[in-house]
């Protein structure tokens, strides 16, 4: 052998390995397989020289192990090879663990692919868990190809991991042919790294089970897709697929011990039986040797044809569309799109005729619509029919018969009543063998191609003479070069209002004599920007239904999803992005409305915030099933995640008729109920920053003696935190806010206020959808409870004694000892945290006057709420052990302890296996006194001040006796807390408030009677038995809340530890005066708002000084953390 021998095997060699072709498995359909099966499989992917199997694997599907383990065993013993590709769709996300686990333990394995040294390694889906990928390849060295198609390849190479891609565009989009624009952006974008470009011969699915049911129209693909490889030369091709039954796209053999997609996802018939599609690889070694050598030879002639087998409107079409608006495409119906035509393709030595019968009629017009360069290779073409009967297609030379395929036939006797939109194929191979060497590709170029809309015209010119760019056209045929016009030297720009797409085919066009209008002009004119690409398909942009419908298709529709046989598009453009879903809100069909006509509606719309009463019902309980997504239905019984609990949805009339009834197991879902009552909302203080700011004018005497007028805005002079009380409106109401107009104090200066207005959040209304971009992940919706009803009865009661839960009233601020209700209840605590920034002091009576606890929650048992609602008492009559749950409103006729009139209104009760919707029972009060939703629940609530006590005391005698309010000779009103059972109420503690401090000096300070002076403790240093810092500061109270807004740090002084809480403190500067505290206080803290001393000034009237110990802000530099000690007060906002 001479070296340019040894050379070209050498460089053949390169090739095999630069290029490879391998067909995506499905293991989850193999759970019935033996070792012939697999031995049959891999010897058939052989014969049709396929490199390898993409082995898909579902997470957690018990099949993977026992079906890797002989197929790797099988495939080392024939040569075959084999790699993983991870679903990450079917079941979920591959743990990264999991992973690590397969690659490590078959990456070695001598039948497991390698590219150039390298594990082989692919996903379906996964971009979230792209990062896990980062350790997985470090540990394992393999070579990552994923389909991240739901990303597009710009923003799946943006995560920076992947060391090529694999596409998932493998079928056409409505009546148009297959093209590349889509791997011309993956070429584009991984710019050099190794492209996986798949091929796919059909795409039908009917699978509810699934919510599947469309197809792509297949017709000439499997022949179109494989010159567009030809054209390409893509590194790798992944078909699409060996052995997918549930979407049609299989080219292994039919096994009907595999076919479990078609119960699992519970199609109405069985369209792959008696369904063989063998004869798509008939061909495949001389297309995939062309595709590796450039170059090919036909051994033995052939014929392959394939067509649906019943006429088009011969059967029910079963809803299929062509498209889905699951990809939010445009849907169309088929008869819109289809024809009923026979497809054909010979591979041949040389020329022939090909003829077709249906029944006894032969077809007219039948011939070849795509001849091979040379005529050598394989020849395609169609034939409509009408009528039906066997299908005979042959193929003659000089008036003998060569090939011929029968044993398929057209039929109006339909599948279970439906049209089966599945491919039926054929194939046979001529008798004897031939040796015709076809033409080199590398000699080849592209000889006829075309483009979408505005440039279909330049790209059938240029496209057949060889200049065809994969990103404007796309070629249909490869042949040797055509022989060039003659140039003009005409100069060819794109039109006006064209972008740059256009310029090299208005260039290379116009040179050669064929310039459109509206495309090309011969003048450079400025290039348009488009806003999204000329080649990406339409979609729907807004669409109408009926009835129930007409709010769901116009919110669906506007975003692209926007289903036929639910709604009409009613215009197209280009895709508006839909708000992005959230996984926690699912919506589910009214249970008056049909399931199949609104399910996809309710789900697109309800996880967006948009779910429309009387159509879509929001529950998050819904049985669970797999989503839509291309390629992931799993066949195997034993891995599916079905409920076997029906799940019913209860009309919002089961609260005025308390009826409903569901087969044994089942779980009912409530519906949402309107209160016949109202209910306030009480928002909480806001709390902002305002600057102190002025504007001053200065006028200027320039030189020239003209006057000149400056503006400016001052510095800020000081930075305030502001507490605000909103009222209970909605939106709220807008503050408007004017300055001091001398904020410094300045002699004889003043400014003009300036006016700020300030809007109370969350107002104006947060627009995003729920979850987005992670700023309400948290976000609880309210929904009833569902009701899980297995056997019975069984039914826990009170025990009827007190629980020892401490209640307080939202009016009086009153406690007592809570009755039990059986059921215990964790909440969140509204107590503040603990900074330990004064360790030691924390006071364990330092709760706020607005954590109030109500007793039992209305919305306990929502699985949606924080709080937990747990059973604390069982009967054991059953072999069960059952669980009631039920949430009260407590209402008593009086608020006396010797009351017997209460009632107790349930709004959700089970017992055993029945339902009780709602029931009101009537009897001795023993439960906490509570407020009823019909009441007046009051204002902001809150501890009572001297001033109400007084009023009650004045006003309301009953109510003041109830209370336990009275006032003593010297003008202090005692207030009585109760705690115990409604029939014995005990004294338990009581508070004294006294009257304001009367004093000879009647001045106030500059903010009259809203004036305040608290003392903090500020930390110095964080080490212990350090000196600390006592600090006073002037602010104003604001309506009912707490306004630290600072105007001065009036005073300070450094104090040991123990004087935290001082008895005497002088030479105290206050508003301008010098003041001095005494103060007295129990053994124990007192509680909040109890008087502990006075503030005695020269000049303003005494103040009364309360008890408050907890932590606040101020506002002397931004925030400072301090612990209030105490509160200084005049006039009658002293407490």
């Amino acid at each position: 052998m001479n070296l340019i021998s040894i050379f070209l095997l050498l460089l053949g060699a390169c090739q095999v390995q630069g290029k490879a072709v391998f067909a995506h498995f499905m293991v989850s359909n193999s759970e019935n397989y033996t070792q012939s099966d697999w031995a049959n499989d891999f010897t058939l992917a052989l014969d049709a020289h396929i490199d390898a199997f993409a082995m898909n694997m579902a997470y957690a599907d018990p099949v993977n192990s026992g079906a890797l383990s002989a197929a790797f065993t099988v495939a080392d013993s024939l040569g075959f090879r084999l790699f993983f590709s991870f679903d990450y769709a079917g079941n979920g996300p591959w743990p990264e663990d999991q992973v690590l686990d397969y690659l490590s333990t078959y990456g070695s394995n001598s039948a497991y692919y390698q590219y150039n040294g390298q594990p082989l390694v692919s996903t379906f889906e996964g971009p979230d868990n792209a990062d896990d990928w980062v350790t997985i390849k470090k540990e394992t060295n393999c070579f990552l190809i994923p389909d991240w198609s739901s990303l597009g390849a710009k923003a799946a190479m943006a995560k920076g991991v992947a060391d090529g891609l694999l596409s998932w565009a493998a079928w056409p989009w409505g009546p148009q042919e297959m093209n590349t624009y889509v791997d011309a952006s993956y070429r584009g974008y991984l710019n050099g790294l190794p492209y996986m470009m798949p091929v796919s011969p059909w795409f039908y699915t009917n699978l509810p089970g699934y919510n599947k049911n469309w197809m792509w129209r297949g017709d000439n693909l499997w022949y179109d897709r494989w010159q567009e490889v030809w054209y390409l030369q893509p590194e790798f091709v992944e078909i699409l697929t060996w052995n997918d039954y549930g979407e049609s796209h299989y080219i292994g053999p039919l096994y009907e011990k595999a076919l479990a997609p078609m119960y699992v996802g519970e199609a109405p018939f069985n369209y792959v039986q008696n369904m063989p599609h063998d004869g798509w690889r008939l061909f495949l070694p001389f297309i995939i040797d062309m595709y590796k050598y450039n170059t090919s030879t036909v051994t033995q002639e052939g014929l392959v044809t394939w067509f649906r087998p019943q006429p088009m409107g011969a059967c029910n079409d079963g809803n299929t569309t062509i498209n889905t608006a699951s990809e939010l495409e445009i849907e169309f119906e088929p008869l819109s799109v289809l024809n009923d035509q026979i497809f054909f393709s010979a591979l041949l030595g040389s020329t022939a005729d090909v003829f077709v019968t249906v029944g006894d009629t032969d077809l007219t017009d039948v011939s070849w619509t795509h001849k091979p360069s040379g005529g050598v290779g394989i020849y395609h073409g169609s034939a409509a029919y009408t009528g039906t009967g066997d299908v005979v297609v042959t193929v003659s030379r000089v008036g003998e018969t060569i090939v011929e395929v029968s044993g398929g036939s057209i039929t109006s006797v339909c599948d279970n009543g439906f049209q089966n939109w599945n491919a039926w194929v054929g194939s046979a191979t001529a008798i004897g063998t031939t040796f015709a060497k076809s033409l080199s590709l590398s000699n080849d170029t592209c000889v006829e191609g075309t483009g979408t809309g505005n440039f279909a015209g330049l790209c059938e010119f240029s496209c057949q003479y060889g200049y065809c760019p994969i990103g404007a056209c796309y070629c249909t045929k490869m042949g040797m070069a055509a022989t060039l016009p003659n140039a003009t030297g005409t100069i060819g720009y794109p039109a006006a209002g064209e972008d740059a797409n256009y310029s090299g085919l208005c260039s290379f066009s116009c040179n050669y004599g064929y310039c459109p209008d509206g495309a090309c002009g011969t003048v450079e004119v400025p290039l348009s920007t488009p806003t999204s690409s000329p080649f990406t398909p339409s979609a729907c942009v807004a669409g109408e239904g009926e009835g129930n419908l007409a709010g769901l298709c116009s919110y669906s529709c506007n975003f692209g999803y926007c289903p036929i046989n639910s709604c009409t598009c009613t215009a197209e453009g280009v895709l508006i992005d839909a708000p992005a879903a959230n996984s926690s809100l699912t919506g589910v069909p009214a249970a008056t409305v049909d399931y199949d006509t609104y399910h996809g509606l309710c789900d697109f719309a309800c996880s967006r915030g948009y779910c429309p009463e009387g159509a879509c019902v929001l529950t998050s309980t819904a049985a669970s099933s797999s989503s839509s997504s291309v390629g992931h239905d799993s066949g195997s019984s034993s891995s599916t995640t079905t409920s076997n609990i029906t799940v019913v949805y209860i009309d919002p009339s089961v609260w005025s008729t308390p009826e409903a009834a569901c087969p044994f197991p089942c779980t009912m879902v409530l519906p949402e109920i309107t209160l016949g009552t109202t209910t306030t909302i009480i928002r909480p203080p806001y709390t902002t920053t305002v600057d102190v700011q002025w504007t001053t004018t200065t006028v200027v005497t320039q030189d020239d003696g003209d006057l000149s007028t400056v503006t400016r805005t001052s510095n800020v002079a000081e930075s305030t935190r502001c507490t605000f009380s909103p009222t209970p409106r909605l939106p709220p109401a807008t503050l408007i806010i004017t300055d001091d107009p001398n904020p410094l104090r300045e002699p004889g200066v003043t400014h003009a206020p300036k006016n700020r207005t300030i809007i109370i959040p969350p107002y104006p209304w947060d627009t995003s959808v729920y979850g987005e971009s992670g700023s309400d992940d948290d976000l609880n919706i309210p929904k009833p409870p569902s009701i899980v009803v297995t056997d019975g009865p069984s039914r826990p009661k009170s025990k009827g004694k007190s629980s020892g839960t401490v209640c307080n009233d939202p009016f009086c601020h009153c406690s007592w000892d809570c009755p039990s209700t059986g059921y215990s209840y964790d909440g969140d605590s509204s107590s503040p945290p603990d900074d330990d920034d004064n360790p030691g002091s924390d006071s364990s009576s330092g709760s706020s006057s607005n954590n109030v606890d109500n007793g039992p929650d209305p919305n306990a048992g929502n699985d949606d709420t924080d709080k937990k609602q747990t059973a604390t008492s069982t009967t054991t009559t059953s072999s069960c052990t059952r669980q009631t749950v039920t949430d009260a409103w407590v209402s008593c006729t009086s608020i006396d302890s010797t009351s017997t009139s209460c009632t107790t209104t349930s709004t959700q009760e089970v017992v055993g296996c029945s339902v009780t919707a709602m029931t009101t029972t009537t009897g001795v009060a023993e439960a906490c006194y509570s407020v009823s939703p019909d009441d007046d629940q009051g204002e902001d609530g809150g501890a009572l001040g001297n001033s109400v006590l007084a009023s009650i005391s004045s006003g309301w005698s009953g109510l003041a006796s109830a209370l336990g309010i009275t006032i003593t000779d010297a003008g202090t009103y005692t207030q009585v807390i109760y705690s115990g059972t409604a029939s014995v109420l005990t004294a338990a503690t009581t508070t004294s408030r006294t009257t304001a401090p009367t004093s000879t000096k009647t001045a106030l300070p500059e903010y009259g009677t809203s004036s305040r002076w608290a003392l903090f403790m500020r930390e110095v240093d964080a080490e212990p038995s350090v000196t600390y810092t006592l600090q006073g500061l002037d602010y104003e109270e604001n309506g009912l809340s707490l306004d630290f807004c600072v105007h001065d740090t009036t005073w300070s002084r450094s104090v040991d530890n123990n004087e935290i809480a001082p008895t005497s403190l002088t030479g105290i500067t206050v508003f301008g005066n010098t003041c001095s505290l005494t103060a007295s206080y129990p053994a124990s803290y007192p509680v909040p708002y109890a008087v502990v001393g006075k503030l005695v000034c020269d000049k303003y009237a005494d103040a009364t000084c309360t008890w408050y110990q907890d932590r606040y802000g101020t506002c002397e530099t931004g925030q400072i953390i301090g612990t209030l000690i105490m509160m200084c007060s005049w006039g009658s906002n002293s407490e």
